[in-house]
């Protein structure tokens, strides 16, 4: 078993073995004395992993609920989370008690907002089972919902009790869904590892996953301990988020999964560091190279304007701009503040 220890304000280990789901009664036993737990899930998962998880559970001795939501993007909101809040209440979980977020980004995201909001806070578990919240989103605490201005402008910072990563999950993914979660490996490499991002051009990521899945992680620990609130170098971690945000938000949060948006935002953005001088020319084309190579889209048919235009609901603007995350070269991530009117420059082709 791989062991990561996180040191937030709330420290937190990460487990990182194949078999894990089927035991995580055992693991959540040692970090909590609570009695009862709601899984929240969604509709693709529970079919697949719920019944494991809650025979794990209730093994251990918990009482366990499940709240089953419709799978899918467009299930990111207020209303999805009122209603979990609501089903904790009615069957009564008090400060001792914890949800798990069994699923993808968006189930961790939402089930880590309804426990930062749930009694002004109670634990949560991670047991991500997609490739993109098993090596980004499940770790760091950053939990939110999508708003109609914008994505993930309503959450809260809640750091997980627990994060249990279980590779096998991986084994029942779809393929275009495996590939989404490579986007968000390319961002590790291009703002922190060379090493990684020449190992995605040169071998197959299923030969490597574990190790794959395992620096991406530590990558994120060392980042998020040493800016938990995203102050600083945290904002590292948003390459490529700034223009995918956007594109996400003009597709109305479909049509487009998160690590294609990104993936087209980490070229967009290269490309523009290019441009102004502040990236190693050839960068943006390896990023491209790279796409192509697993089948993810390179460009979207929006106008560069429109796009500039959605930028501004990010949540990296600042009273006079946006802090654009760019790369000096691949495996080396900075952060560039601009101003406002310089932005559309900025993308000009």
């Amino acid at each position: 078993m791989k062991r990561l220890h996180v040191k937030t304000g709330a420290p937190y280990d990460i487990l990182i073995e194949r078999g894990l789901l089927e035991n995580c009664g055992k693991y959540i036993a040692e970090v909590s004395n609570g009695r009862q737990i709601i899984v929240i899930t969604d509709t693709n998962v529970a079919p697949l992993y719920l019944e494991a998880a809650k025979s794990s559970l209730e093994k251990e001795g918990f009482i366990v609920h499940s709240f089953v939501f419709e799978a899918g993007e467009a299930s990111k909101t207020t209303k999805t989370v009122v209603d979990m809040v609501e089903f904790c209440a009615e069957k009564g979980l008090t400060r001792k008690d914890l949800i798990v977020a069994l699923g993808g980004g968006v189930t961790g995201d939402m089930a880590g907002f309804a426990a930062a909001v749930y009694l002004r806070g109670i634990d949560f578990v991670q047991i991500p089972t997609s490739l993109l919240a098993q090596v980004d989103s499940s770790v760091g605490g950053k939990t939110a919902v999508d708003l109609p201005q914008g994505k993930n402008l309503c959450g809260a910072f809640h750091q997980p009790r627990l994060v249990l990563i279980d590779a096998n999950t991986l084994g029942t993914l779809p393929e275009h869904y495996f590939y989404d979660g490579i986007g968000e490996v390319i961002k590790y490499g291009c703002i922190k590892s060379a090493g990684l991002f020449e190992r995605l051009e040169n071998e197959n990521p299923h030969d490597f996953i574990e190790d794959m899945i395992y620096e991406c992680v530590d990558i994120k620990r060392i980042v998020v301990e040493n800016d938990e609130k995203e102050q600083g170098e945290r904002m590292l971690l948003n390459f490529g988020h700034t223009a995918g945000h956007a594109i996400e938000k003009l597709q109305n949060f479909s049509g487009i999964s998160h690590g294609e948006a990104v993936g087209i935002g980490m070229v967009m953005i290269t490309r523009a560091g290019e441009r102004l001088g502040l990236t190693e020319v050839g960068s943006a084309d390896r990023i491209f190279a790279l796409l192509e190579k697993y089948n993810m889209p390179t460009e979207v048919s929006h106008p560069m304007q429109d796009i500039v235009d959605a930028m501004g609901a990010d949540k990296k603007r600042t009273g006079k701009g946006i802090n654009f995350t760019m790369i000096r070269k691949i495996g080396e991530g900075f952060i560039e503040p601009k101003a406002y009117e310089e932005i559309p420059a900025m993308f000009e082709e």
